[in-house]
Order: structure tokens, then C-alpha cells, then sequence
């Protein structure tokens, strides 16, 4: 039986998406079976995994509207063992077409269950919002990572976003729990950075990951050739980083 792990943060540009297409592959690398569900609007996620947004038919829209299968949203990537449910720039609409259907948080939940049973890890990349898409995340999934960039405003935002968690905890989904908090765009020589890693340490101490991912030019570079960094430069640090982070996950579950 799969786990699905949510990776989300409101806020916008703290590795969200690089941490679920480079973690999804990584993965996938260690012979685990991956499927990545691009939950964002932007479908950067998508792009960065080489497929075409524009050409997408079935996406995570045509799941959450229930007007196709799970499995017939699934495309192959040319990573080693990953699937990816794509996204297209339709799912701004979801949100407002969602608003009055009963049960709307539980949309993708009751798409992609039955998804467990084909998967060793189902991976969501979330848009940088509270929103009805990210509820509609959590609700489905049975844990959440959350990236933190390492810098001045990291801390911003994390109590509301811990607080969204807790009421899906209360309301929707009694079993989500928190997969970890994930250092990201780390520099070493930055004393800021390494005041956050501290300060994140020292308030949520067993919660943080071991693996900090730390910046990297090859990292930024990759998703402009639709691969993942594994792909793109299996020797970078980056894929070290996130090699690092997918045995830490494998480690913790099993």
C-alpha cells in the first residue's frame, strides 16, 4: 500500500515544486514506484518533467472535476520509474467551479485512493496557496513535507500554515500527519542562513529533516530541460542532496 505525501507552503519560491519533481525522481532512481500529481496551477512541475503543458488532455483538473479515471490522467516521464499526473493553466478555474459541490475538499482524495495499491510513494506538489486545491491535497494524503527557505522571512507564514494543517487534522483527515520540514536554498556562507537552520532546529527539533538542500546552480538549471537533476546531473550536488532526502524518507517508512 502507497503513501502519499503532500509536499506544500503558501508561501511562493521556497522549493516547492523543485523538491517534488528532484524527491519524485530520486525516488524513482531507488527503484521505488513514484507517481507526481501536479496540483499547481503554474504546472511547473509538469514542464520540469519534460511534458508539453499545452498539449495536456487529462490532467489533475479532469480528476478533481471526476470527468476521467485516475489511471487514464497517468503519463510516463522519461525518469525511471515515474509517472506524473500533468496540470494545465485550467486548474485556476477549479477552485471557483468546486465552490458548491458537497464534500469538495475530499475531490482528489476519492480520485486517487484507489492509486495506493499501484505506487510505493504518490508525491503532490501543491500551489503556494491555503486554498481549496492545497485543502483538497492534504485532505487526500497521509503525510506533508514542508519546504523552508533558508532565509530572513522563512518562519513567516509556517503558524498559519501549521494551523491550516491542524484544522484538516480536526475536520477532514485525522490521520495527516507532518512528513517533515524540508532547509531549502541553503548557502553556508551566509551567516543568515545558517541563523534559520538554528532557529528551525531549535522550535521543531525532530520534525526537520537531516538533509538540507542547499543552493545550487545546477538545480535552478534543470527544470529549463524539462529533467529532473538526477537527469540532468547525477553528480551536482543537488542530486546528492535529494538522493540524500529520498533514503532519509525510505529510511523513516520502512
Amino acid at each position: 500500500m502507497g503513501k502519499i505525501i503532500a509536499i506544500a507552503n503558501q508561501k511562493g519560491g521556497v522549493g516547492k515544486t523543485t523538491t517534488s519533481v528532484n524527491l519524485a525522481a530520486s525516488l524513482g532512481v531507488l527503484e521505488k514506484k513514484i507517481l507526481l500529481i501536479d496540483a499547481d496551477p503554474q504546472a511547473n512541475a509538469t514542464s520540469g518533467l519534460g511534458i508539453d503543458v499545452e498539449e495536456v488532455e487529462n490532467g489533475t483538473y479532469q480528476l478533481l472535476e471526476h470527468s476521467v479515471k485516475a489511471e487514464d490522467a497517468i503519463q510516463k516521464t522519461n525518469s525511471p520509474n515515474l509517472d506524473i499526473i500533468p496540470a494545465h493553466i485550467d486548474l485556476v478555474a477549479i477552485e471557483i467551479e468546486l465552490v458548491d459541490q458537497e464534500n469538495r475538499e475530499s475531490m482528489l482524495k476519492r480520485a486517487i485512493t484507489p492509486l495506493k495499491e499501484l505506487y510505493d510513494y504518490i508525491l503532490i506538489d501543491c500551489a503556494p496557496s491555503l486554498g481549496l486545491l492545497t485543502l483538497n491535497a492534504l485532505t487526500a494524503s497521509d503525510s506533508v513535507i514542508i519546504p523552508i527557505q533558508c532565509e530572513y522571512f522563512a518562519l513567516e507564514g509556517l503558524g498559519k500554515l501549521l494551523n491550516t494543517i491542524k484544522s484538516v487534522q480536526k475536520l477532514h483527515n485525522n490521520k495527516l500527519d507532518i512528513e517533515g520540514l524540508l532547509l531549502t536554498m541553503y548557502d553556508s556562507r551566509l551567516r543568515l542562513s545558517n541563523q534559520v537552520v538554528d532557529e528551525v532546529k531549535k522550535h521543531f527539533d525532530e520534525m526537520v529533516f537531516e538533509t538540507i538542500i542547499q543552493r545550487n546552480v545546477r538545480l535552478s538549471e534543470a527544470p529549463s530541460y524539462g529533467e529532473s537533476i538526477i537527469n540532468y546531473d547525477a553528480s551536482s550536488k543537488g542530486a546528492s542532496n535529494y538522493l540524500s532526502l529520498a533514503h532519509e524518507i525510505i529510511k523513516k517508512n520502512e
